[in-house]
């Protein structure tokens, strides 16, 4: 249980890691883990069946899967999180697609995208969102990252460039400015999902990244969900997550970044505007790690909200 205990803490030190590769958790062709018959009723919104998947290479090559949904600038990219896909950001595709042009991506290795790929380190990943950033016409971009997501958002801003006009991290970025874990505690931290991927995950889900008194159901379902994401991807874009120097790519970040956490750990803003000066925190209490699929009418204003400051702050 130490251990457990440890990855937790790694998980959320070194950017609170994300959600379950394939979808939707309520839609899981397998088997749901004992107990759980129904579909919680905060699971995610179904996708818009209106909207086809649309593909790109990576810079290396691998097929990425995203999909483009409403009209009007900027373009809205939500980047999931480790072992995520994009059916965790359903319930946000209503309210922006009415606003704004909304692009779900699936990073490689995730969702529908492909996995032939050696390397998954964050400046992959980052390339991915780049890659697809070039398939949008848009003028200007907002890149919103849940998780690791917003570290990718963050490593993929200078590849993207000036059209990128903001960052919106979730749930996110409380290791900044804070030092890279040495590799001895890494490997420490590693151990249990290397001798069993599906049980540490799970146990991780419901133990950590959840709050006591939390819908059970989605939190177990969510967990079910998160343990499908092959453990080889898995445990190597983990390692890569909790090793990583922010501070190289921090330096080249000169747009607004905006977070909106949960309380599951105190977020220390004034740290982070050492590095992040642009920096802007929403927290939104009694909420899990995945608080846009659990507290959508909560979030989602929130989210509009930094996407209306930003594009004021570009307009001006």
């Amino acid at each position: 249980m130490l251990q457990l205990r440890l990855a937790a803490c790694g998980l959320a030190l070194a950017v609170l890691a994300g959600c379950g590769e394939h979808g939707n958790p309520a839609a899981n062709t397998g088997p749901p883990p004992a107990g759980n018959t129904a579909a919680p009723a905060s699971a995610p919104l179904p996708p818009d069946p209106g909207e086809g998947p649309r593909i790109t290479l990576s810079k290396d090559n691998v097929h990425l899967e995203y999909r483009v949904y409403g009209h009007g600038e900027p373009a809205v990219m939500l980047v999931h999180g480790w072992a995520c896909d994009a059916n965790y950001w359903n319930a946000q595709l209503e309210p922006l697609k009415s606003r704004y042009t909304v692009v779900a991506l699936n990073l490689a290795g995730h969702g529908g995208s492909d996995s032939n790929r050696s390397d998954w380190s964050i400046a992959n990943y980052a390339q991915d969102v780049a890659a697809i950033a070039r398939e949008i016409p848009n003028h200007s971009i907002v890149l919103v990252g849940h998780g690791m997501g917003a570290v990718i958002a963050l490593a993929a801003t200078p590849l993207i460039g000036p059209r990128v006009i903001g960052v919106i991290a979730v749930d996110a970025l409380r290791s900044v400015g804070l030092p890279p874990l040495p590799p001895r505690e890494v490997a420490a931290r590693l151990a249990p999902f290397r001798a069993d991927f599906v049980g540490t995950t799970r146990a991780l889900v419901t133990g950590s990244l959840f709050p006591k008194g939390a819908d059970a159901l989605l939190a177990q379902k969510v967990a079910y969900d998160m343990s499908l994401e092959p453990p080889a991807i898995g445990v190597a874009s983990l390692q890569q997550m909790l090793s990583m120097d922010t501070a190289p790519v921090l330096a080249q970040v000169h747009v607004p970044v905006y977070a909106i956490n949960s309380d599951l750990e105190p977020t220390d803003a004034a740290r982070i505007r050492r590095s992040l000066p642009q920096f802007t925190l929403d927290v939104v209490p009694h909420t899990s790690h995945f608080l846009m699929m659990e507290a959508p009418a909560r979030f989602n204003p929130l989210l509009l909200k930094d996407l209306e400051a930003l594009a004021q702050r570009t307009a001006h």
